[in-house]
């Protein structure tokens, strides 16, 4: 995939970028995949604000993907490649031997007519879905279970991949993407191969309008504040933050503060991709 940049025609089209969706080959969806998305802005189930600076966006309708990839021994055949608009990593959509049809998250190289198939008797080759016991070492995986039998929870972003490091006993080592050494069941399901559409972080959206159309709205510097407001509000012009360390709207440290919990999956974390707190 390339990157395709725009003529300066006007302020906001200077430097901004776009993909070139050369890999796309259908446009329409699967209607009997999609499902209506409500957007809660940012909200929980009792209407208040968990995570801010999110709202408005482009309209859009989800599309089931399969991240179980349970259709064990049937073998399917990729349709077509479509955009997703939930998701920064293009999707497949796989009809099966017995007529079901079914999204997967597109690897990079993926084509129209490939032949994919999940199991432990499947090949290791791009799009295919195994237990990490039957992957070889080194193999570059994603769409990687935590748990037997859950779907895939890890590396599903356009661009990532794991590697298969080591096995030993029940477990599994991966190198993820953030470089963190993990231990995972062997009976997990995996993806070979890289997840599509590896040059999305190159995008530059290049004006507000765009970042808008994505869902995100204005952050406000805390110092443009007021006292109530922020703890680095207030103050007569432009103020230091005046305070041993930079805070949250909620007055908790911003910088070098442990906010992980302990949880059980600490002791499969063989390194961590920074250095313990």
């Amino acid at each position: 995939m390339a990157i395709k940049a725009y003529k300066p025609t006007s302020p906001g089209r200077r430097g901004s970028t776009s993909a070139n969706y050369d890999e796309i080959t259908s446009s329409k969806p699967e209607r009997s995949l999609l499902v209506s998305l409500d957007k809660s802005s940012g909200r929980n189930f009792r209407g208040k604000v968990t995570v801010r600076h999110r709202g408005g966006g482009s309209r859009r309708m989800y599309r089931i993907i399969d991240f179980k990839r349970d259709k064990v021994g049937v073998p399917g055949r990729v349709e077509s490649v479509q955009y997703d608009p939930n998701r920064s990593a293009r999707i497949a959509l796989v009809v099966y031997a017995d007529g079901e049809k079914r999204y997967i998250i597109a690897p990079l190289g993926l084509k129209n007519g490939d032949a994919v198939m999940s199991g432990p008797t499947a090949e290791v080759r791009p799009g295919n879905a195994l237990p990490l016991s039957n992957i070889p070492l080194g193999t570059l995986v994603h769409n990687v279970e935590l748990e037997p039998g859950r779907g895939g929870q890890l590396v599903r972003a356009a661009g990532t991949s794991a590697q298969l490091m080591a096995k030993e006993g029940l477990f599994a080592t991966l190198r993820m993407p953030s470089s963190e050494m993990r231990m995972i069941s062997l009976n997990c399901m995996a993806t070979i191969g890289q997840v599509s559409n590896q040059d999305h972080s190159n995008v530059k959206l290049g004006k507000a309008g765009r970042v808008r159309w994505v869902g995100r709205r204005p952050q406000v510097r805390g110092s443009a504040m007021t006292p109530r407001d922020h703890p680095h509000g207030g103050g007569e012009g432009k103020a230091p933050i005046g305070m041993s360390s930079p805070k949250t709207p909620w007055g908790h440290p911003a910088m070098g503060y442990k906010t992980r919990g302990k949880k059980a999956s600490d002791e499969l974390i063989v390194r961590r991709r920074t250095k313990k707190r």
